[in-house]
């Protein structure tokens, strides 16, 4: 019985020098919305978000995604993914990159439109 007692004091001593973990304020981090909400790029296929070279995201006609990111340079890359969609596979694409730089605490909006050397991020506005 007396070990039963030392050994629960002993675990409320250990859990009282843990400290409370805390939600870090809403400052810490951008918000980034990549929307396909329009019908400007004319294909069904679905959209990938790379993410400094990695997919993070899909988008498919009038949707859209966001990210919670920390602030800083982050390279946005988008391309079609090969479905189940006919013609939807992947042919020779271009690789470039938008360096976006996002600030703590901001909302960025951009939507995909098809540009001269293909798909593209342009800025939207948040509409609220």
């Amino acid at each position: 019985m007396f070990r039963t007692a030392v050994g629960a004091v002993g675990l409320l001593a250990a859990l009282a020098a843990v400290p409370p973990a805390s939600a870090e304020s809403n400052s810490d981090y951008s918000v980034l919305i990549i929307s396909r909400e329009r019908l400007e790029v004319a294909t069904s296929c679905e959209i990938g978000v790379y993410l400094n070279d990695q997919l993070s995201g899909r988008v498919f006609q009038e949707q859209s995604t966001s990210f919670n990111l920390p602030p800083g340079p982050v390279d946005v890359r988008l391309r079609l993914l090969p479905g189940q969609m006919p013609g939807c596979a992947a042919g020779i694409e271009d690789q470039r990159s938008t360096r976006l730089n996002l600030q703590a605490g901001q909302i960025n909006k951009y939507r995909i439109a098809m540009g001269h050397n293909g798909l593209e991020l342009r800025r939207a506005s948040l509409g609220y």
